[in-house]
């Protein structure tokens, strides 16, 4: 059982994988405080790394959903789909919590709890997009997404803008919260089920 996990786990870079995760909660606090103490806007001046460093993870955990043995995985004699569950739960519950953590004070302006609503909708799309065109490009519409939202959106709290441009609304906005709750649900099921989409020639499901 143990080497079949770390046959798993190597399968799918999942060490290096956890060390971006790690890499980036330092990195997210010093540029939290970064923003915070040069802005003089105060915790509303974190909006733009409550955004991006969710996009960055959700990108980081995406490429861990390819897998190189596509063939093996189907002769399996037991079912995948709770191993592809429990890899997407514990990444994603690794990465929601250390940069949450990397953002204290205030959470509900552009604190913690934005950051980790954030990183569960983020990493929903990307499970989407791994099940529906492929892991290599999974971070693909999530960036779409994120630019389109950031750049046009308003981030006053509530209206339709907390349902479709739930990254950029406060933390306490229970629509946003709903929505990144349902794309994340919605993500792991079917990425769960169905596993990444097969990439390159000759590839079937």
């Amino acid at each position: 059982m143990t080497t079949n996990l770390l046959l798993y786990a190597r399968s799918r870079a999942l060490p290096v994988t956890v060390g971006v995760l790690i890499a980036a909660a330092p990195a997210t606090a010093w540029f939290a405080d970064w923003l915070v103490s040069g802005s003089g806007l105060g915790p509303r001046a974190r909006q733009p790394l409550v955004v991006l460093a969710p996009l960055l993870v959700s990108a980081a955990i995406g490429a861990s959903l390819y897998t190189h043995s596509e063939e093996l995985d189907r002769t399996a004699v037991r079912p995948w789909w709770p191993r592809r569950a429990c890899q997407l739960l514990l990444l994603t519950a690794v990465a929601a919590g250390l940069l949450a953590m990397a953002v204290p004070g205030e959470s509900q302006v552009y604190g913690a709890y934005a950051m980790a609503r954030n990183v569960l909708g983020s990493v929903g799309v990307t499970a989407l997009a791994a099940a529906l065109i492929g892991a290599r490009l999974s971070w693909l519409p999530m960036l779409v997404h994120t630019g389109a939202v950031y750049f046009t959106a308003r981030a006053e709290p509530g209206g339709p803008g907390a349902v479709w441009a739930w990254s950029v609304q406060p933390g306490p906005q229970r629509a946003a919260w709903w929505t990144a709750a349902a794309l994340f649900a919605a993500g792991t099921c079917l990425y769960a089920l169905r596993g990444a989409r097969p990439e390159g020639p000759g590839s079937r499901r």
